[in-house]
């Protein structure tokens, strides 16, 4: 009677340590887990192409200028009648945000109709959507063509007009570029919600 007693409680102390040892693990594990889910890694190494393009104040903006931070860049123009204006919106709605968290960056925004957008139609477009030109740049100067293969090259983005159409067909990716000059994530541009991820995202990096 003595011995199976023993063994019943041998068996039940191997089993409290056994499932001791057991929640410890699956606690360590979800930790883990935890520390991996809040890591924030780059998703792209795209090398932006080198540019110097005119802002619009008729200044010169070049990639040189914008190395060494971190910088958000869009593709838009200024007779866009879909996407273009809720995007240029919650670029404005991102540049307050990024203000308010203390986020020094700059945003970038290339037109794709530069035939049309000389940096006075620019302005104005900037003007109607309350940007702050101080760490904005809304960007032309260049061929269609040209835009077309550095959208193509440095952000993966499609960009194409056709002749006699006055709409261009574009990328509206928000597109997150590195100090090094690569871009490295990309938001929804016209998700407000997307925002909020970006300044999460830049949070993480900018510490």
């Amino acid at each position: 009677m003595f011995k199976n007693l023993k063994i019943v409680l041998f068996s039940l102390i191997t089993i409290m340590l056994l499932v001791a040892c057991g929640d410890d693990h699956n606690s360590s594990a979800n930790g883990n887990q935890n520390n991996d889910e809040q890591e924030i890694k780059p998703e792209f190494e795209e090398e932006v192409q080198d540019f110097s393009f005119t802002n619009q104040d008729d200044e010169t903006v070049s990639l040189d200028d914008l190395k060494g931070e971190y910088w958000v860049a869009d593709l838009i123009f200024t007779n866009c009648e879909t996407v273009c204006p809720p995007m240029t919106a919650n670029m404005a709605k991102l540049q307050q945000m990024l203000d308010e968290e203390g986020i020094d960056i700059r945003l970038v925004s290339f037109s794709v109709d530069p035939q049309n957008d000389d940096p006075e139609t620019l302005k104005a477009f900037g003007d109607k959507h309350g940007a702050d030109y101080s760490n904005w740049d809304f960007l032309t100067g260049y061929s269609q063509e040209d835009i077309e293969s550095f959208a193509s090259k440095s952000f993966k983005a499609l960009v194409s007009k056709v002749d006699g159409n006055d709409q261009v067909t574009h990328d509206t990716s928000f597109m997150l570029v590195s100090p090094e000059g690569d871009m490295i994530n990309r938001f929804k541009g016209t998700s407000f919600e997307e925002m909020e991820s970006i300044v999460e995202y830049l949070k993480h990096y900018k510490k």
